[in-house]
């Protein structure tokens, strides 16, 4: 009777659990639980990618703190960003921003922060008095791989990536690029440690770079190390930068003579839509080589951003282009786009870096953040602001407010439309 009332209970308790452990609310707790992958974050419009550097002071040399690293952390977090992008390992920022991560998933298991480690790769002779020699390699290259491998073992749970090389193939860094073979090179070392399992086998392995460098630009790129590149690499990082080219390639930029009569917004937007076409064409310009060489590999945009304020080339005396309506909207455009469409877009970047131009204060380099050093939201953020996304949390010993204190009338007085080409032709 007691052995038979045993069983009885044992079979109930049974179902119990079986029937727990089919319901959608326990699978979907067991899928969150579960240790994702590089395929399962990127592109997935949950874990929205974004690139991350910490400095606040024009010097360099002033690293961020980890309870500063942590604020950034909360911030991009409650923006929905999932997974972050860092550029070397040479210096304490990416170590700590993987400790304080960390801290932050201890502190709260619900945390979840993603890395793609940047690993930095540079040629002979690279910022040096010397000139640089582009078909050897620096010595640091072994020792920055050597810190990335390093890294990613000790933070399995949050390194998902390493890109070799930040750049370091186009032809215009000329201070420092290389050719593809070397990037190649290093790509088949870490390729081989996931065999041997010195690196976790689902850790992707990439090199992030111009589009132009991944064969989406002149033929100068396209050689067979680059070809063996494409195929060694888990997916394609690609950069793509409309708003530089409203400078450098502007054929897209100029107002045709077919809006003169449009509203100056109406002008402005239609340029922001020619901007989103024109980094879609060179997306396709890398899927259409990689294709012509019998490759099949996700490419991501590793890199894309706007800058708010030029007093050069991107502003009022050049093209036009910088001001923070603008950012918004090229910000809105790109992530529609890359969400519907299964595209991880890490841009550039979360937050103003003051060291970039150091000597300009108002150079496009240091303006690229959707938040300014201090913690003001440009207007890109501004409805996150209006929904209490931000609330609790701070920047600098600041909490989070808008840029322009949330005059919109205002902020809209340093929005220029873009030029006609007769305009530019005219102004040079």
């Amino acid at each position: 009777m007691k052995l038979s009332k045993y069983i009885l209970i044992t079979m109930i308790i049974s179902i119990f659990i079986w029937s727990c452990k089919d319901s959608p609310k326990l699978k979907e707790q067991e899928q969150t639980e579960r240790q994702l992958s590089a395929k399962d974050i990127l592109g997935n419009p949950k874990y929205l990618a974004m690139s991350y550097g910490g400095y606040r002071y024009v010097d360099h040399d002033i690293e961020p703190t980890i309870e500063e690293l942590k604020e950034d952390m909360k911030l991009l977090s409650a923006m929905g960003v999932g997974i972050i992008r860092t550029y070397k390992v040479y210096l304490p920022h990416a170590s700590n921003v993987l400790k304080a991560i960390s801290e932050l998933k201890k502190e709260d298991p619900d945390f979840e922060m993603y890395v793609m480690l940047g690993a930095w790769i540079s040629c002979k002779n690279a910022f040096s008095d010397h000139e640089p020699i582009h078909n050897e390699e620096s010595e640091a290259n072994a020792t920055e791989i050597d810190k990335a491998v390093s890294l990613a073992n000790q933070y399995p749970d949050i390194v998902k990536v390493i890109a070799v090389g930040n750049e370091a193939m186009v032809k215009w860094q000329a201070q420092y690029y290389v050719e593809p073979g070397i990037i190649l090179k290093w790509v088949n070392h870490l390729q081989n440690f996931k065999t041997q399992g010195k690196l976790p086998k689902d850790l992707w392995i990439t090199s992030s770079d111009n589009f132009a460098s991944w064969g989406g630009g002149e033929d100068q790129y396209h050689v067979e190390d680059l070809n063996s590149l494409i195929r060694a690499v888990d997916f394609i990082s690609m950069h793509t930068y409309p708003m530089h080219d409203t400078h450098y390639n502007p054929a897209f930029w100029y107002a045709p003579e077919h809006e003169n009569e449009l509203s100056s917004i109406e002008k402005i937007d239609a340029a922001m839509n020619r901007s989103l076409e024109y980094s879609k064409a060179q997306y396709k310009g890398v899927f259409d080589y990689m294709k012509s060489i019998g490759a099949d590999k996700p490419i991501h945009i590793g890199e894309t951003g706007w800058a708010t304020l030029s007093n050069s080339f991107y502003g009022p005396k050049g093209s036009k282009a910088t001001d923070e309506y603008k950012e918004a909207k090229f910000y809105d455009l790109i992530r529609d786009y890359t969400n519907e469409n299964g595209i991880a877009c890490f841009y550039f970047e979360g937050f103003d870096e003051p060291w970039k131009d150091a000597n300009n204060p108002q150079g496009s380099e240091n303006h690229f953040g959707l938040f300014t050093v201090d913690g003001k939201a440009k207007f890109a953020l501004w409805d996150m602001v209006d929904k209490g996304v931000f609330k609790g949390l701070i920047r600098n010993g600041n909490p989070i407010k808008k840029t322009y204190s949330g005059d919109k009338e205002a902020l809209m007085k340093d929005v220029l439309v873009p030029p006609t080409e007769e305009e530019m032709l005219v102004h040079k």
